[in-house]
């Protein structure tokens, strides 16, 4: 595949990816209680929760450093695929997964910049409104990140779910299975692109 194609190809997976992932999240901000839940299946429910941390609800750091954190990564991703298209004979199906990855990070750093702002509160009691009259729950740079994803897979016997505990999203997701793929099939491809091996 030619660089123009694979710029198309990164391009339309990352777009197809944000509307994926911010189509979820605003039907469950918009239509689910925070903490309500719905069975899909008894191995997966809908479950809204939301977070200040990183992917499936970790909270290590500070929210603004969090979200430049997040800015700084996918500018670097941003980097990377322009390296990997134009200075490196890369794998598609190495940038597919960098693509990935990219996208997730970038899906939410919405929520973190924006949602804060269009949305009003979530509360165990009342629905999100987008865009109220009193301004939004959160200042720039601090919104939430929406989670809805929940796969309760195991559990004892007192019905405690023991894996898989944490609720995430469909950015998480996209990010966390890519991360694995490149690390089992692509380790070769990724090592190269960060050494001085390959020549245009």
């Amino acid at each position: 595949m030619n660089k123009k194609a694979q710029t198309w190809l990164v391009a339309g997976i990352i777009l197809l990816v944000l509307l994926i992932d911010q189509c979820l999240k605003f039907y469950v901000k918009l239509n689910f209680a925070l903490g309500e839940a719905h069975a899909v299946f008894p191995w997966f429910q809908i479950c809204f929760v939301e977070n200040d941390g990183m992917a499936f609800g970790i909270e290590w750091f500070d929210k603004m450093f969090l979200t430049l954190f997040r800015i700084i990564a996918v500018g670097l991703f941003g980097w990377y695929i322009y390296m990997l298209i134009n200075k490196q004979k890369t794998r598609t199906s190495y940038l597919v997964m960098v693509a990935l990855i990219t996208a997730g990070a970038l899906g939410n750093i919405i929520d973190c910049l924006f949602y804060g702002l269009i949305f009003s509160e979530s509360t165990p009691l009342t629905l999100a409104t987008l865009m109220p009259e009193g301004g939004g729950y959160a200042p720039f740079f601090y919104g939430k990140v929406v989670d809805m994803l929940y796969f309760p897979l195991i559990h004892n016997s007192a019905g405690e779910t023991l894996f898989f505990r944490p609720v995430f999203n469909f950015a998480d997701s996209c990010i966390t299975v890519a991360v694995i793929v490149v690390f089992l099939f692509f380790s070769k491809d990724l090592n190269n692109s960060l050494t001085k091996k390959n020549t245009d």
